[in-house]
């Protein structure tokens, strides 16, 4: 994942988000609260639950916080795993949610 972001920066997800990458995404998410936070979901092959879990926090804590959060450009397999989760790219973008 990238380090040391600027404010209009993209996080770019790694390919694999499993377990192992559950921590290191919420804490860089974490460094990033307050700010506008613009994801590239480019690259996924494949979302783990803890890291969906992380990302759906990331999206409420940014609602609360009243800041954009938005999910760029998911790949096929991200747009499946969250299908099979029974969720939809609608639960990632703070504007749809902001009514």
């Amino acid at each position: 994942m990238s380090k040391n972001l600027a404010r209009q920066d993209i996080l770019k997800l790694p390919e694999i988000l499993d377990i192992t990458e559950a921590t290191p995404l919420a804490g860089e998410l974490l460094r990033l609260r307050g700010t506008e936070i613009r994801i590239d979901a480019s690259h996924v092959r494949k979302l783990g639950g803890q890291c969906l879990q992380v990302l759906l926090c990331a999206n409420a804590t940014a609602m609360q916080d009243g800041v954009h959060f938005e999910m760029l450009h998911p790949s096929e397999d991200f747009m499946q795993s969250i299908t099979a989760y029974g969720l939809d790219f609608s639960h990632f973008s703070s504007q749809e949610q902001a009514i």
